[in-house]
């Protein structure tokens, strides 16, 4: 989980050092290497011929100096504003470079393109005096041309009384590894996308962190919102070829068109995947684990299927590693979101509840599979321990190649929210009535919904609650209007009786006649004495 937490982190002290930080004047140049032909086509001929050729890491000769750029060492170092990319144009958004370090150690090539991105390519060229660095530093031994370890996009130069600083503003990062993160509506960094997934979670097998190792950037149309990057992905059993078009609007949108080649078999390739942080909330809380009410970075997983089915799975901290796949064919979409929104729940600076929810929307036809989610215990906050990604239905056998388009949207919520109720908080208690003997191995849970068809159901109809468990029995089903004066406010409530430590996958819906009148809850319990 290091090349997760790294990125957070990384970028996060990044941020908070170029802070206060505006050089006058204007853009100080660039070094740039000779030109050489490019296009996406190229791109993906070169990914796929290096797919038949053995993995070679990238050397780390200079490792040494970068262990000794620890957190606090990349802190202190920030690149100058008038070194960025696009600095004066053209388009609204400048680009500068994060500095190599002990998390963040693999140099990434960066190009700028001449015209639409279908001509000459031209290096980046590490230097030193781009960035504004103590006089200790460990990095002034560091060799010329040595690369950057990713990049970002600063907000609009568009001047204005209520524009942003882009000096200071970034809205776009990509750092460490195949990770990458955007804002949402609310101005906030969260959850991460990654490029792929390979063998998360799978037994006897080591997690593979392919990487980013050269990213190309399109010179963009003067006035445009919409930046388009190339790169070439590389890892020991990948290689692959991407196009993000990213867009900024009221919040994030990227394109993203993937050609993906296997060099060897995986057990599980993680398509479209994104990680995220959920430590604890409402739902479940160990006795004073900490001050804050809730702490995570999203809440839950939801799902819209091709049968137009929409699921909300909560998120759980679980006692073991816990994967869980949800079949589908051809989804329609499905995303980490924050549902929770409110600070009281929080109670934290680091504003918790802005975190952006962020959704895959397919392109075309991904056929049949299913949408994995993985848990990983946790004890931090520092940690992502989520992940949620798609997984082809057959088996990923090296040669294969994939191509595949996808929408990703980083926003406030899904972008598609369902016609009917949606889930909007899990609570769990002990089961049994008040003023009775509480009996064991029983727990109570109480699942709220909101809006949709319950705000108009007439005076003195109640909904119906249709509820599964994969093992155990329900009692004290019981449907109820939440006292709040909300309209379209129901909870269930219900007891499940359950013997023994295995989860129990649990579902639930409301309905009124025929009439499906919420989202589906889904929901993994834990029973005492499992380690939850």
């Amino acid at each position: 989980m290091t090349d997760r937490r790294t990125f957070l982190a990384t970028a996060g002290a990044l941020a908070m050092a170029a802070m206060g930080y505006a050089p006058a004047g204007a853009a100080a140049p660039l070094r740039l290497g000779a030109r050489a032909p490019f296009s996406f086509g190229h791109l993906v001929r070169q990914a796929r011929e290096a797919a038949t050729r053995p993995f070679q890491a990238t050397p780390m000769p200079n490792w040494p100096i970068l262990e000794r750029l620890d957190y606090a060492a990349v802190g202190e170092i920030r690149f100058k504003p008038d070194h960025a990319l696009f600095a004066d144009g053209p388009g609204r958004f400048p680009v500068t470079f994060f500095h190599l370090g002990r998390f963040s150690p693999t140099p990434v090539r960066m190009y700028v393109l001449d015209g639409d991105g279908a001509g000459q390519a031209r290096e980046i060229l590490y230097d030193e005096s781009y960035f504004d660095m103590p006089a200790d530093s460990p990095a002034h031994a560091l060799p010329p041309g040595i690369g950057f370890a990713g990049f970002r996009f600063q907000e609009s130069r568009v001047a204005g009384p209520a524009a942003p600083d882009w000096r200071t503003n970034d809205w776009v990062a990509f750092l460490s590894a195949s990770y990458f993160r955007a804002i949402g509506e609310l101005y906030q960094y969260g959850l991460s996308a990654r490029g792929i997934a390979i063998d998360i979670a799978v037994p006897d097998r080591a997690e593979e962190f392919p990487a980013f190792t050269h990213i190309y950037f399109v010179p963009p149309a003067a006035g445009s919102d919409t930046v388009t990057v190339y790169a070439r992905l590389d890892g020991p059993s990948i290689t692959g070829a991407f196009r993000f078009d990213i867009t900024r609007g009221k919040a994030v949108l990227m394109d993203i068109d993937a050609a993906l080649f296997l060099r060897r078999d995986v057990a599980r390739l993680g398509i479209a995947p994104l990680t995220s942080m959920y430590w604890f909330s409402e739902v479940s809380k160990p006795t004073a684990i900490d001050w804050r009410p809730e702490v995570h970075d999203s809440d839950g997983l939801a799902m819209w299927t091709r049968g137009g089915e929409y699921i909300w799975r909560p998120l759980n901290n679980p006692p073991r590693i816990m994967a869980s796949a949800f079949g589908d064919d051809n989804p329609r979409g499905f995303g980490l979101l924050q549902r929770d929104r409110n600070f009281d729940h929080y109670l934290d600076g680091v504003h918790y509840e802005r975190r952006p929810s962020l959704w895959v929307e397919p392109l075309g036809d991904w056929g049949p599979g299913a949408v994995h989610l993985v848990e990983i215990p946790t004890d931090d906050e520092i940690h992502d321990n989520i992940v949620a990604m798609w997984v082809p239905a057959s088996p990923a056998r090296k040669g294969d190649e994939h191509r595949l388009k996808y929408r990703l949207h980083w926003t406030d919520r899904e972008p598609y929210p369902p016609a009917t109720a949606r889930c909007v908080a899990t609570r769990l208690g002990n089961g049994g009535q008040p003023g009775q003997p509480r009996p064991q191995g029983v727990r109570k849970f109480m699942v709220e919904f909101l809006g949709g068809p319950l705000a108009g159901l007439p005076y003195g109809v109640a909904p119906e609650a249709v509820l599964w468990a994969s093992r155990g029995s329900f009692s004290y089903v019981y449907v109820e209007a939440v006292p709040d004066d909300i309209p379209g406010h129901w909870r269930a409530q219900f007891d499940l009786t359950v013997d023994g430590t295995d989860p129990v996958e649990m579902r639930l819906y409301l309905k009124s006649g025929e009439l499906t009148l919420s989202e589906t809850w889904l929901y993994q319990y834990h029973p005492p004495g499992s380690g939850a």
